[in-house]
């Protein structure tokens, strides 16, 4: 089975579906992994992994906002969360992902964005009692 991209700035088809982290982590890896002149990686397929990358980061993003959105006022995730989504949103309107420096950015972000969302999951988990 072959996966599919999708291309959704406004989160109007991807909303509310889970995320497929692994699959887009491995890429990550991958991508992070090809140093800054990688052999085999043709144009077409960097521009490709890009839209991909692109996409997962919007997703990312929309779910970390959403959390972001649900944190009481005094929430000491709150500063960080928002820097993160500043960065983001800075980072995602910079136009299409199609150089390896490009590429290689978008991954660093969907990092960032996993680590403010396990964070944000971390602090809405109820505690055991003791």
């Amino acid at each position: 089975m072959r996966g599919i991209a999708v291309y959704d700035p406004s989160g109007a088809v991807t909303g509310g579906l889970p995320l497929d982290r692994d699959p887009h982590l491995a890429l990550v890896a991958a991508v992070l992994a090809w140093g800054p002149n990688p052999a085999g990686v043709r144009a077409a397929d960097c521009a490709q992994i890009g839209l991909q990358l692109t996409g997962h980061a919007q997703c990312v993003a929309a779910d970390v906002r959403h959390r972001f959105e649900a944190l009481p006022a005094d929430s000491e995730l709150r500063p960080l969360t928002k820097a993160v989504l500043r960065e983001s949103a800075n980072r995602l309107s910079t136009g299409p992902a199609t150089t390896v420096a490009r590429v290689q950015n978008r991954a660093r972000l969907i990092q960032a964005l996993y680590r403010a969302l396990d964070r944000l999951d971390a602090a809405q988990r109820p505690t055991p009692a003791t």
